[in-house]
């Protein structure tokens, strides 16, 4: 495979922003900075920093997320409402508002195994028109989409109806899970619009580094691995540089599949490395 020309112009604008976990160790803190110093360079639109259910890993999220808001940049701390209360969303979004944050991305969240209290919040869309109720506009809340449904969904035609819901509460955007048919997306985008969502859908990605780490990924999350991919990441066995190579070549084609289509941008989940992320970026002329 060669590495596809971009369909986008110079002046083109693109919103790109990139995913990040809080570290957990202190060299993490470290190589979570030299990563967000490194992909500064494309001038993300934000920064996001994912939450735990249930408030798992609040404290390093919003340590994060403060770090990053306190270098210039704009900051979209995660928010998960599943095993919460109303009181810790409520202190939460006015610690948040105090430091200057603007960007919210709300999410239901997973339930972690053995959790019996759920919480006061069952779906997003509770989550949003919260948010909504207690601060009108300072907040631009994202929410997710799921070209490919939610691993967890009844059937096809209630995850849509979920989504809408979501945006009907108040989101100004969403941002998708990953996948690798440009198509999935394109479908999704279609039927939600055909139900009047019109709000930017921007789609999520994520660089191929590792197959047995994105498989597992995905057999989580219900994001799938087409099975011509799955057999040829295969194929490589522990030839990891060979993986990486291939795993660029197709994930640089899906973006400019996704720009060129209309996608409004792109969400890179980065896991914290900026190597294959920026080579992707750099690849797509942005």
């Amino acid at each position: 495979m060669t590495t596809p020309t971009s369909h986008l112009t110079t002046d083109a604008k693109r919103h790109i922003s990139f995913e990040f976990f809080p570290p957990k160790t202190q060299e993490g803190v470290e190589k979570l900075r030299n990563t967000r110093h490194q992909l500064a360079q494309f001038k993300p639109e934000f920064f996001s920093v994912t939450f735990g259910a249930g408030g798992t890993t609040q404290e390093g999220t919003r340590n994060a997320v403060l770090e990053i808001q306190g270098e210039g940049f704009n900051a979209a701390p995660h928010l998960s409402c599943i095993g919460s209360t109303r009181d810790a969303i409520t202190a939460l979004l006015a610690d948040y508002r105090e430091h200057g944050i603007r960007r919210i991305v709300a999410l239901r969240g997973d339930i972690p195994s053995g959790m019996v209290d759920v919480g006061e919040f069952r779906y997003a869309n509770e989550l949003v028109a919260f948010i909504r109720e207690q601060h009108g506009d300072w907040f631009r809340i994202e929410v997710a989409g799921y070209p490919e449904y939610h691993p967890q969904a009844q059937n096809a035609e209630a995850d849509i109806r979920n989504f809408v819901n979501k945006v009907n509460a108040g989101a100004n955007a969403a941002i998708t899970q990953y996948f690798f048919n440009a198509d999935a997306y394109f479908r999704f985008v279609d039927e939600v619009r055909a139900r009047g969502v019109t709000v930017p859908i921007v789609p999520g990605v994520m660089p191929i580094q590792n197959f047995s780490q994105l498989a597992r990924f995905s057999d989580t999350c219900g994001a799938e691995i087409p099975r011509w991919l799955r057999l040829r990441l295969a194929s490589f066995g522990d030839d990891a540089a060979a993986i990486r190579a291939y795993g660029l070549d197709v994930v640089t084609e899906l973006c400019d599949k996704l720009l060129a289509g209309g996608a409004p941008g792109l969400h890179f989940y980065t896991l914290n490395a900026a190597g294959a992320v920026g080579t992707v970026c750099q690849r797509l002329g942005l």
